[in-house]
């Protein structure tokens, strides 16, 4: 099949961002590419650069609804594939965590993604060979101080999209994760917001470590080993193209040497390492 006559619907397509990045590669390499973002001024500059693009909220199924409508009437009712790509991190230590913070986390990272990839599927499955493709984190299998809630998030994706795939393994329908780590995005200004939004700075027990978080969301500084996002463009297309796509495919460094250290060392010692590199 001709690539121009393969669609790739991908959520979180803002400028600056893995999802933008995904969009422009997928593009040029022959794909038919649906970008979707929150903001309508980032689809309205998704259409200026030639995209076909939406305004979908992964927080609201009134636009899940209307995004999945608007795919179904552009495709004729098939789809190739969808990356599941828009998500935020929301900083700060489980303990501070309120209820209403951590759903809200889970509302975006996961509910809604579900939501939208179960309303999708049937015009994956009637497309025959596609494919179902999450950006999840190496942070979906080791965990991090202070990132209580996007660690549950990823980990719980992980769960999830393992499921989806062993139930779908009947079809053609492929499951895949791509697991970064550090990438250059607008990933820290957004946890930022998101930290001084919900997290109770200055009455916490660990307000002295959260001064020293502050400071490194402020930072505009690369932590060592971060890509650019055209890593994971370059992993979504090969997720694309393989006919039989690997399962999991790990971007930088830090996701390839966690993943073996978590395999290697044990529980105790897997966490005294991840305090350490804190």
């Amino acid at each position: 099949m001709n690539k121009s006559d393969q669609t790739l619907f991908i959520t979180g397509c803002s400028p600056g961002g893995i999802g933008y990045a995904c969009a422009h590669a997928a593009k040029a390499a022959g794909y038919r590419v649906l970008a979707t973002a929150r903001k309508r001024a980032d689809t309205a500059r998704l259409k200026e650069e030639g995209f076909e693009a939406f305004c979908l909220d992964l927080d609201d199924s009134n636009t899940i609804d209307a995004a999945v409508a608007w795919v179904k009437e552009v495709t004729g009712g098939k789809l190739y594939a969808l990356f599941n790509n828009a998500a935020y991190g929301q900083p700060g230590a489980v303990e501070d965590l309120s209820r209403e913070t951590l759903r809200a986390q889970f509302e975006t990272n996961l509910f809604g993604t579900h939501e939208l990839t179960v309303k999708l599927l049937p015009l994956l499955l009637a497309c025959g060979d596609a494919r179902i493709v999450q950006n999840s984190s190496m942070l979906g299998y080791a965990a991090m101080r202070y990132r209580g809630a996007y660690n549950a998030s990823k980990y719980a994706l992980e769960a999830l999209s393992d499921t989806l795939r062993m139930e779908l393994a009947d079809t053609d329908v492929k499951v895949v994760l791509i697991e970064p780590g550090p990438i250059r995005s607008r990933f820290r200004q957004n946890a930022l917001r998101k930290f001084l939004e919900h997290i109770d700075i200055k009455s916490a027990r660990l307000a002295p470590v959260y001064v020293k978080k502050l400071e490194a969301l402020k930072s505009e500084r690369d932590i060592p080993y971060t890509l650019g996002p055209e890593a994971v463009a370059k992993v979504l297309l090969k997720a694309l193209n393989d006919p039989n796509p690997k399962i999991r495919y790990r971007v930088t460094l830090p996701a390839h040497f966690f993943y073996g250290a978590k395999r290697l060392l044990s529980d105790r010692m897997f966490d005294r390492l991840m305090r350490w590199v804190e």
